[in-house]
């Protein structure tokens, strides 16, 4: 970068994320700001977006900005990765957190979070009572009716007695600190719509339950005893996971059903975990056929087995993605879904029984080979191969097309990032 366009890129900042939020000091718990109009907190699962065209082309439009200011030099922190080039970039980020709002892509990229609200500040990492949180801890924070943004005071580890039952409108944003959710019960996202998750670590969860847990201010029930997934997604919708951290859960990673739809899972490091990703409640559970989720931009490490993702009935991106271990599969599914894979870099292990990257779960090859799954543009290394089956018309994918995939090559640069980021106050991110 030439000192020159030092001084023009800081003029641009401005311009590279879309909606800036006023800087607000913390005090006590909460930060109040002008939030504007919150939608209702409360909705159900709707169908398959209707425009998958659109949603291609502002996707496209980011990447080949990111790239043409990357070309020009204004920016040394471009990458070509639309959502980090959307707001990395920028020292103040800390003053401009809910630009991350802006920067989401693919299905989930309608996700709002808690842009429209005020700031949460979690300065309490205990979790003594699921039903009567204290004011200060993340369970507190979650729970509320109204949108928050929720941030963090300083580095913690919060060990959950049972699982965090978010309520809608809510963003986890860990940008600046070290934050862990681990050795308990982790995060379910159940009913709600309009979730960011940002910048934490996610493991070592456990199952847990039978026990009374709020979910709002207003409301506790009766919990039975959940699977100790790290993000559980059952009946909602424009939900966003982005720059986690996760590995070595009871169950799965990310878990995605019951009908759940509008889903991006981006920039995240997976490791150290048999199950990782499960797309779709059963195989009988037809609700899902309108599912659509984006996994994009994420790397999958060291002493993973199988499902990268798993998925059933519905339409899934697999776009950009580092695969660097796998002991199975890398991609599965049954019951007819629509998998569309491209610019992935597949690296096979050194099994020579290991080394295809797709896996048809309990059907029969007459069966299987109607079904919608193809590989563009993917990298395979290592003897790595995807076994294609179904339409090769780029049509048959239109539900299952989020984004405009980067040249498989790229995927490094993309991907280098993947997990948690060590942003500090005053730097680039």
């Amino acid at each position: 970068m030439k000192n020159q366009s030092i001084l023009t890129g800081m003029l641009l900042i401005g311009i590279l994320c879309i909606h800036g939020d006023a800087a607000q000091k913390p005090f006590g718990s909460l930060v109040v700001e002008n939030s504007g109009e919150a939608e209702p907190a409360n909705g159900n699962t709707t169908a398959a977006e209707k425009d998958p065209d659109s949603i291609v082309q502002m996707v496209q439009r980011s990447i080949d900005n990111s790239t043409r200011r990357r070309e020009l030099g204004y920016l040394s922190c471009g990458t070509g990765n639309p959502i980090d080039d959307c707001w990395r970039c920028d020292p103040n980020w800390e003053n401009h957190r809910k630009r991350l709002a802006d920067c989401a892509i693919g299905f989930g990229s309608h996700a709002q979070g808690g842009k429209k609200g005020k700031y949460y500040v979690v300065t309490d990492p205990s979790d003594f009572d699921a039903v009567n949180p204290l004011p200060g801890t993340q369970r507190h924070a979650v729970i509320q009716k109204e949108p928050m943004w929720i941030i963090f005071e300083r580095d913690m580890v919060i060990q959950l007695k049972e699982e965090l039952i978010m309520n809608s409108f809510k963003t986890i944003d860990g940008r600046g600190v070290n934050v862990h959710i681990a050795y308990g019960p982790c995060i379910t996202i159940h009913r709600v719509r309009n979730i960011i998750i940002h910048g934490i670590h996610v493991h070592d969860c456990k199952p847990a339950g039978n026990a009374m847990v709020r979910d709002s201010p207003t409301h506790y029930g009766w919990r039975p005893i959940c699977d100790g997934d790290g993000i559980s997604i059952s009946r909602a919708r424009h939900i966003w996971v982005d720059h986690v951290s996760l590995s070595n859960c009871a169950d799965g990673l990310i878990d995605a059903i019951r009908g759940s739809t509008a889903i991006t899972i981006s920039n995240s490091y997976f490791t150290h975990h048999n199950e990782v990703m499960l797309l779709g409640h059963h195989d009988n559970y037809t609700a899902d056929v309108h599912m659509q989720v984006t996994i994009a931009f994420n790397h999958f490490g060291e002493d993973l087995v199988q499902r990268m993702p798993r998925c059933r009935h519905g339409y899934f991106h697999v776009v950009n993605n580092d695969y660097t271990h796998w002991e199975m599969y890398a991609i599965g599914g049954s019951a007819n879904p629509t998998i569309n894979s491209q610019g992935n870099r597949f690296l096979a292990p050194e099994n020579r029984w290991a080394k295809e990257v797709t896996k048809r779960v309990n059907e029969n090859k007459d069966e299987w080979k109607k079904w919608n799954w193809r590989s563009e543009g993917d990298m395979m290394l290592n003897g790595a191969y995807f076994t294609p089956s179904g339409a090769v018309a780029s049509s048959a994918y239109a539900k299952a097309s989020s984004l405009a995939a980067r040249p498989s090559a790229d995927v490094g640069p993309l991907t280098q990032d993947a997990g948690v980021l060590q942003c500090r106050s005053g730097a680039r991110c």
